[in-house]
């Protein structure tokens, strides 16, 4: 349990996420995958919600674990949203999105992702997926009013 009482900085997980991510590419084999946390963080306002942008590929896509994470004095509640961020090889899509409703700082940084995704050259099939995954968490935001 990490017990940390000084305050965890974006500009912290920027600095774990840059180390985590060097050398990845977008799918353009070119653009740097830092690139796309930049512009995911670049949408959202707030220090955590920054921290878990910048942080919300490493356990999916980097060699760092959870503990790793705690070792680094990320919070609690940062890496909870990670996780629910983080899709497990043998869920379903319709799963995934709904364990990333039990938490509002996750769907703001995945809708922000989307977004993002969405804006850069994604193939048919990925704007369906993102497409089908804003209106999922539309609808469930509306419907929690």
């Amino acid at each position: 349990m990490n017990l940390n009482t000084t305050a965890f900085t974006h500009e912290q997980a920027q600095a774990i996420a840059l180390v985590a991510h060097a050398g990845q590419l977008r799918r353009d084999g070119v653009t740097p995958y830092a690139n796309h946390l930049q512009a995911v963080v670049g949408k959202l306002e707030g220090n955590d919600a920054k921290c878990v942008a910048w942080l919300h590929d490493v356990l999916e896509d980097t060699a760092l674990t959870e503990q790793d994470l705690c070792d680094k004095e990320v919070p609690e509640h940062i890496i909870a949203a990670i996780k629910l961020l983080t899709k497990k090889s043998n869920q379903s899509y319709e799963d995934y999105l709904k364990g990333i409703t039990e938490s509002t700082l996750a769907i703001t940084v995945k809708m922000s992702d989307m977004m993002h995704n969405l804006s850069d050259t994604p193939t048919n099939k990925q704007k369906e997926r993102y497409e089908k995954g804003l209106k999922f968490f539309w609808d469930f935001l509306a419907s929690s009013i």
